[in-house]
């Protein structure tokens, strides 16, 4: 079973994505080439540049953990990708 990710992408407006992945390297260019497979939020945000990635076991660890960040304030995931901040069973 691969190991999941959980990733924040920042955005060239300063806005914040979250997604999961078993590749970051992979995700992060099917991204910012815009194509198919891209997340429609990004297409003409970019530059996008990778501002958080941790691995988190299963692909259910993987939707829990990007529940959680996209259910934070702005300020709180800012904090997350400063590393201010853990998630609640990151211990």
């Amino acid at each position: 079973m691969p190991d999941w990710f959980v990733y924040v992408l920042r955005c060239g407006d300063g806005s914040l994505y979250t997604g999961i992945t078993t590749d970051v390297a992979r995700r992060l260019i099917e991204h910012a080439s815009g194509g198919p497979k891209a997340a429609k939020y990004l297409r003409g945000r970019g530059p996008l540049q990778l501002a958080f990635s941790a691995p988190v076991g299963g692909k259910s660890a993987a939707l829990s953990m990007e529940r959680w960040i996209k259910a934070q304030p702005k300020s709180r995931k800012e904090e997350l990708v400063a590393g201010r901040l853990r998630w609640p069973d990151s211990d």
